[in-house]
């Protein structure tokens, strides 16, 4: 998982992207204007930034263009914000922005988002490494990338013994364990997908595991 700076002046949005992207695995710095992005920006080196283009002291598009001209544009910049128009999105992704994303943001548009800037410098630094192969088609130049596998997959099996000879709240809870350990590892330890693919509330889903005593780092370890 990645860790996350989110740039935002209001407290409302810093705390609900914080939820749902720690919800996700992810580790998430806030910072709510541009002077204490820069700080966490140096301190931290974040995977990602989530940053708000309309900020009280310097906007979004003007230190997006400062980390740029300094050098300091190593993580991919999702810009963000509720005012928005076609050129201002133009201009930030000139600057060197992933992504623009126009609020209210909605979860899945924000997590697409998110998974698309992380996945490409990680396409990127194995094709460089030489552990992903870059294809080119043979009716035209369309990448196509070839994944080379270097261990098997790890995780949970999707076939399991239990063992029945126990209390039918034991039995009950040690499938349980198994049956969330699985989903979780198969879903890269992403909450919500989980709770999409259970069926269950993302809160409840939470309390449940919890309950269980699944190791929630699990998933993000071992990847199937």
């Amino acid at each position: 998982m990645a860790t996350i700076l989110v740039v935002d002046d209001e407290l409302g949005i810093r705390a609900l992207l914080s939820e749902i992207l720690t919800d996700e695995g992810h580790t998430v710095e806030l910072a709510e204007n541009a002077a204490q992005a820069r700080l966490v920006r140096e301190s931290l080196r974040p995977d990602l930034v989530l940053l708000d283009i309309w900020m009280p002291d310097v906007d979004g598009v003007t230190l997006l263009k400062e980390w740029g001209a300094g050098g300091q544009l190593t993580m991919p910049v999702i810009m963000m914000s509720g005012h928005g128009t076609i050129d201002t999105a133009v201009e930030a992704t000139r600057y060197g922005a992933s992504a623009f994303l126009e609020k209210p943001i909605t979860l899945q548009k924000l997590l697409r988002a998110v998974d698309q800037a992380l996945v490409r410098p990680t396409l990127r630094a194995a094709l460089a490494t030489g552990s992903l192969r870059d294809e080119r088609a043979l009716d035209g130049d369309t990448p196509s990338v070839v994944v080379t596998p270097t261990m098997p997959p790890a995780g949970p099996l999707p076939e399991q013994s239990f063992d029945l000879d126990r209390p039918l709240r034991e039995a009950r809870d040690a499938f349980e364990k198994s049956y969330f350990e699985f989903h979780l590892a198969k879903e890269g330890g992403s909450m919500t997908r989980v709770a999409e693919k259970t069926g269950l509330e993302r809160t409840h889903l939470y309390r449940k595991l919890k309950q269980l005593g699944v190791d929630l780092t699990r998933g993000k370890r071992g990847l199937v």
